[in-house]
């Protein structure tokens, strides 16, 4: 059978498909940009008819219509492997979101080793080429697993999906596939780096102090590490590599200043390496059908032992909020979910373990509450129901607005000591209380 007779007996209605769904099954709905849309309307239809139908997905990048139309979740039940900003809207609307607690470099092992009840993966893909591959675009991640556990594999075509180049596991061969939707082509998710603030640029500028020619840098999620992406474009530092999770403009912006060569990477060398991106239709267009870029799985990404045959290796992340022992917070407020633990930890590991590498956590030194009242992010002790993120043990080098610190081999009053001198000025006389409380103060930094 040709490859075009192959896909013409597999194409069907997106209806058609999502009518192998049964009640009790376990859906996986595809990551990122990959989730899938027609297939999401269609079987949102299906309300009433399904119940406890267990949906999840990997970063909410568009509004599931499963979830709209089962508010109270009796039909189909929503589940995270990364709680994103949808989600967290959901949940605070009292919408039952469920997180699925990981170490994002291990999802794939999990999905082939620990999950044997994946009924059915559906998500979107890019054309077949001529080869009979449907490419999973900038969501490789875990997608090649989910793919080989689920009993029934579903792809829904966009026209619109980059084809990103590896790699490994970047792809699926339709042999592989039992259905085929033609979506409707839907645009991809726009999302711009918000504009950095004054102490985005402050925390940024302590970061840059870190950095010289040949670094290989990785970026998180969020303002400062954008911030950092875009304050190395306009440097004057150079042969910049990127090794990264999640590959936003900020990359690109360093590309097209002639930043980011990788020509100095032990590995993937000139390569722009990445297991997602997440951006806008610049970024989507450079990834398209570019060799200078490399997709792989998360376990390739992600995994501290590779990250680190990268030598300098900078790894740059966000934090909601770090104790003075240096346990830090980067996704709950309490009890109140705010987004998971994804790479942070893979990245912090590796950056350690990279010789002349740095793992740098930068965060605001404080907030206003409500009442406009300033409240300090470097806490006495995380609250009830505050995650820790990354342990004491692990944390390197912490920078607010008010400059940087270094945790690592010192002890818990100069980690404290430490800390409270990067804290907001109008906080740091009740830090020391509490340190003082704590026996953890000696007043060397008075």
């Amino acid at each position: 059978m040709s490859l075009s007779e192959d896909y013409k007996g597999k194409l069907v209605t997106a209806e058609k498909a999502v009518s192998v769904v049964k009640s009790g099954d376990w859906v996986e709905y595809g990551s990122f940009l990959g989730m899938v849309r027609a297939c999401d309307k269609a079987l949102a239809q299906r309300k009433g008819e399904l119940k406890d139908v267990l949906v999840r997905s990997c970063v909410t990048a568009y509004l599931p219509e499963v979830v709209v139309a089962d508010p109270k979740g009796e039909s189909f039940v929503w589940n995270s492997w990364h709680f994103s900003g949808a989600d967290r809207k959901f949940a605070d609307k009292g919408v039952p979101v469920y997180y699925t607690p990981v170490k994002y470099s291990e999802v794939p092992r999990y999905v082939r080793e620990e999950i044997d009840d994946l009924d059915v993966f559906m998500f979107q893909v890019a054309p077949m080429d001529k080869h009979g591959f449907f490419n999973f675009g900038p969501q490789c991640s875990h997608s090649k697993a989910l793919s080989e556990r689920a009993k029934v594999v579903i792809v829904e075509v966009n026209e619109k999906m980059p084809r990103c180049l590896g790699g490994y596991d970047e792809a699926i061969h339709i042999s592989d596939v039992d259905f085929i939707v033609e979506g409707e082509n839907p645009p991809l998710t726009q999302l711009p780096s918000p504009p950095p603030t004054d102490t985005d640029k402050k925390v940024a500028q302590y970061i840059l102090e870190e950095m010289h020619d040949g670094c290989c840098i990785q970026l998180g999620i969020g303002g400062m590490p954008n911030a950092v992406g875009m304050m190395i474009a306009e440097s004057d530092l150079k042969d910049l590599g990127c090794h990264t999770e999640m590959l936003v403009d900020a990359y690109i912006h360093m590309f097209n200043a002639g930043k980011l060569t990788g020509a100095r990477k032990a590995i993937d060398p000139r390569k722009l390496t990445y297991t997602f991106a997440l951006g806008t239709q610049i970024l989507y267009d450079f990834l398209n059908d570019n060799p200078r870029c490399a997709t792989y799985p998360v376990s390739y990404t992600n995994k501290p032992a590779i990250a680190a045959l990268n030598d300098n290796l900078m790894t740059i992340n966000n934090a909601i909020e770090i104790d003075l022992y240096g346990q830090v917070c980067s996704e709950s407020s309490g009890f109140r979910q705010i987004t998971g633990t994804g790479g942070q930890l893979d990245f912090v590991l590796a950056g350690w373990d990279s010789k002349g590498g740095k793992s740098i956590m930068c965060l605001p030194s404080s907030y206003k509450d409500k009442e406009g009242k300033i409240k300090s992010r470097i806490v006495p002790f995380l609250p009830p129901g505050g995650i820790v993120t990354v342990s004491r043990t692990i944390t390197h080098l912490v920078v607010t607005e008010y400059g940087k610190v270094n945790m690592k081999g010192r002890s818990v009053w100069q980690r404290a000591e430490g800390l409270i001198s990067i804290a907001h000025p109008d906080t740091r006389e009740e830090l020391i209380k509490a340190a003082e409380a704590q026996g953890i103060w000696r007043r060397s930094n008075k």
